[in-house]
């Protein structure tokens, strides 16, 4: 197999991996991150991160979108990955464009679903977490938050909290294009 070059396709106008000997294109697009802030009686669940990038900080149940799921599926799936709890989304909270690092995030708001065995823990850590936690507002570890979409997210959802949700939330003004990085805790 032949070695892709970059070059600008013939009726393009950007850069692309092309392979030179038979001209296919190997476009390179963004990633589709999708998630949810989960709210029980008021605190949202987070979860610490047990893999890089960020481990040992808190995000919300997010990651990347498989083939064959819809957006809904996928922040399901991640929800019970990452803390073993299924939870019931009723929209999508806010949409973010991450464009440093190639991802659009979609984040729902959700609450978790009614276990079937009332008994059975309500959630716990999944293998990319090392521990999950509900946390009133004032109780957010802010200083420890893995990603500033995290942040942006929280907020909308506070913003949100109780009412119904209209057009998703997106980039703060300060940040349109999400270049902006996760600063580290203070000491």
């Amino acid at each position: 197999m032949p070695d892709f070059v970059r070059r600008i396709p013939d009726g393009d106008n950007r850069e692309r991996l092309v392979c030179p000997d038979c001209g296919h294109v190997a476009y390179e697009n963004p990633k589709v991150i999708v998630g949810a802030v989960v709210a029980d009686a008021g605190r949202v669940l987070l979860c610490r991160r047990a893999i890089e990038p960020r481990r040992g900080f808190w995000t919300l149940p997010a990651g990347f979108m498989e083939l064959g799921e819809t957006l809904e599926e996928g922040a399901m799936r991640e929800a019970a990955e990452e803390a073993q709890v299924a939870i019931v989304p009723d929209g999508i909270l806010g949409v973010y464009s991450i464009s440093r690092i190639g991802q659009v995030q979609v984040i729902f708001r959700a609450g978790i679903a009614e276990p079937a065995d009332p008994a059975a823990p309500r959630f716990a850590p999944g293998p990319e977490s090392l521990e999950v936690a509900l946390f009133a507002w004032e109780d957010i570890p802010w200083d420890l938050l893995a990603f500033p979409s995290v942040h942006w997210s929280l907020k909308a959802w506070r913003a949100t909290r109780g009412a119904p949700l209209g057009a998703p939330i997106g980039n703060p003004a300060d940040d349109p294009r999400g270049i902006g990085r996760s600063k580290p805790p203070a000491p």
